[in-house]
């Protein structure tokens, strides 16, 4: 993994907690991301979350590429008990979450204003060196539109003060808090505001809830977010604003843990901004390339690249590498260009419409493969497998990497029909591959559709069949993750010998 130097040196000076939530499966691709990016310390998981600590600044935490989102941590702490516990309890529960130690959210909040406010500085002074010439004709004009904003600010507080107390009334009777799923807007605003914000009692919030599990038939997520918001108000004298708060304080309730924190950016991390069509979920493409060893100067092949997600991943993180990717849709084709052209990389990647199974390259030209293997009812898996998987290989120098996206059908056809004798962890952490793992490889894309062999290659096609679909490649890792209603598994390969040499020769 590229990591960007100097980065941890200018955040928080003791270090601060956060969590990101991550796919489920992607915990571990999380956790050795943060260490190594970040230099973080104290890392942990849970289902779903990571936890760790790091001096790092915005800057450095933008650049997190598995994570879904990244939170301030105000606490972790062990479940509510919901046997034999009544509704009242638990709300008693939740407001001690604030009142038993409001010094820690006043602490939290401080942090998260200053990550914010020395981002800003640093923009700021960005855009000053960028433009030397300019700062001088620029400074009188930025002083009046400074004094001008608050004037402005002096008399919209006036009017929004009313309309304020009025949000306030409304939420204390109705409890009617804004939940997980709403769309966030842009990270700038959250920067002016937390700059704008000077003391604690100015601040305005929502709070976004989530119960799962035995809490979730006891209580809401609307009543968490009611006694919440009501506790926060009366303890620190915040204001609600459902609409364009300066905080959001989210709050998950499970069986395994309850856990507080702020929302550090409202974009999701895992939103990419340089991608225009989103096609394989971005942090999997990206945990796919981790796992390739791409180094400079490599040779890249995506030879079912869809939209380019994958390829898009890899040139950004490892920009000096030759990326080629090849489909033979032309709609798809068509999608991984512009994607290409918005991410400002259509030099960087060659993009070929040609057959996943007569790829134009020399044999062993190929340093790393990586694939995401479609499956569904629209992909029918037929003999034309085995012909995928040895054209990969066969393209594929000795020593090199293929990393593929498979389904569980993949899976149990790439190893003769039979149920898998040692499945994966049902919680998406590493399983280690024992020796009867050793035929797991990917399927091709439109199998269905092969033409049959001609009467004259039908002997050939008969050896084609016997030969095992790994033939000289090795499992190396094998990780279960979430596609969301389904699951996958990202498989990685290493080529151990030339198919036309005998494999004691070559290792």
């Amino acid at each position: 993994m590229a990591v960007v130097p100097g980065g941890p040196r200018s955040g928080p000076a003791a270090g601060a907690h956060f969590f990101c939530t991550a796919g489920r499966g992607l915990e571990p691709f999380l956790m050795r991301e943060v260490r190594e990016r970040l230099a973080a310390t104290q890392v942990e998981y849970i289902s779903g979350k990571v936890f760790f600590t790091t001096c790092s600044d915005l800057n450095m935490l933008k650049q997190l590429k598995s994570a879904e989102r990244l939170f301030l941590l105000i606490k972790k702490q062990l479940p509510f008990p919901v046997s034999s516990v009544n509704k009242g309890k638990i709300f008693n529960e939740l407001q001690r979450l604030i009142n038993d130690d409001p010094e820690s959210w006043l602490n939290v909040i401080s942090i998260w204003k200053n990550l914010l406010e020395l981002d800003a500085k640093k923009e700021n002074l960005f855009h000053k060196n960028a433009n030397p010439l300019k700062r001088k004709v620029g400074e009188d004009d930025i002083t009046a539109k400074k004094l001008k904003t608050e004037r402005i600010q002096e008399i919209q507080e006036t009017k929004e003060c009313q309309l304020e107390k009025q949000v306030e009334e409304k939420i204390l009777e109705q409890g009617h808090f804004i939940t997980e799923g709403e769309k966030f807007q842009e990270l700038q605003n959250d920067i002016t505001e937390a700059v704008d914000t000077r003391n604690q009692s100015n601040l305005t919030f929502r709070v976004s809830c989530r119960c799962s599990g035995a809490i979730s038939k006891i209580i809401t997520a609307q009543e968490v977010g009611r006694v919440i918001g009501i506790a926060l108000m009366k303890q620190f004298g915040w204001k609600a604003d459902l609409r364009n708060p300066n905080l959001e304080i989210f709050i998950h309730l499970s069986d395994i843990y309850s856990v507080l924190g702020i929302p550090v950016f409202r974009v999701p991390l895992a939103c990419r901004a340089y991608i225009k069509t989103p096609g394989l979920r971005s942090t999997i493409a990206w945990a796919m390339a981790s796992l390739a060893e791409i180094k400079a100067g490599a040779v890249v092949l995506d030879p079912m690249c869809g939209l380019g997600t994958i390829l898009l991943e890899a040139a950004k993180e490892w920009p000096d590498v030759y990326y080629v990717g090849a489909d033979v849709s032309d709609s798809q084709l068509s999608g991984a260009y512009d994607n290409l052209k918005a991410a400002g990389l259509k030099d960087k990647i060659e993009l070929l419409k040609v057959s996943v199974i007569e790829l134009p390259l020399p044999s062993e030209s190929v340093d790393i493969i990586i694939s995401d293997i479609p499956f569904g009812k629209k992909f029918k898996l037929g003999k034309g497998i085995k012909r995928t998987v040895q054209e990969m290989e066969r393209v594929l120098r000795v020593g090199g990497i293929i990393v593929l996206l498979l389904s569980e059908d993949h899976h149990r056809h790439l190893k003769g029909g039979e149920a898998s004798s040692s499945p994966l962890d049902s919680q998406g952490g590493r399983t280690e591959d024992p020796g009867g793992e050793e035929r797991l490889t990917g399927a091709e894309k439109a199998a269905g559709s092969e033409p049959a062999p001609s009467s004259s290659a039908a002997s050939s096609q008969e050896r084609l069949d016997r030969m095992p679909p790994l033939g000289s490649l090795v499992p190396v890792d094998c990780y279960r993750v979430s596609l969301g209603k389904t699951d996958a598994l990202i498989s990685k390969y290493k080529k151990s010998y030339s198919p036309g040499r005998s494999p004691a020769c070559c290792f």
